[in-house]
């Protein structure tokens, strides 16, 4: 149950940053996804948190899954840039939080 919180919390931080950038070059209109995304995301990672999952792992997991979604819909949604050498480093994010999620294990 924890996982699909988080994995719920990861998804509205997502559509909350990306209304955040729609609201920022377009219609102030996107302010409100921006709010209720954002207050989602925190409710369900509390609610993730809640359920037994540590907070390294949770907020390891959020952070570099939101990171690499909103690159990847960046360039797909805006034609912002993503090189090899940015995803080189979203590929580094994601190494240290399996290490970490691996470590918490023990």
């Amino acid at each position: 149950m924890a996982l699909l919180l988080l994995a719920g919390a990861i998804l509205a931080e997502v559509t909350g940053t990306v209304s955040l950038r729609m609201a920022a070059t377009g219609s102030r209109r996107w302010f409100l996804p921006v709010a209720v995304s954002y207050l989602l995301a925190f409710t369900l990672l509390s609610a993730a948190l809640g359920h037994g999952m540590g907070i390294a792992v949770a907020y390891g997991i959020w952070s570099a899954t939101g990171v690499a979604i909103t690159a990847v819909l960046s360039k797909v949604l805006f034609d912002e840039p993503l090189t090899p050498l940015m995803a080189l480093g979203i590929s580094l994010i994601v190494g240290g939080v399996l290490l970490i999620e691996v470590g918490a294990g023990r």
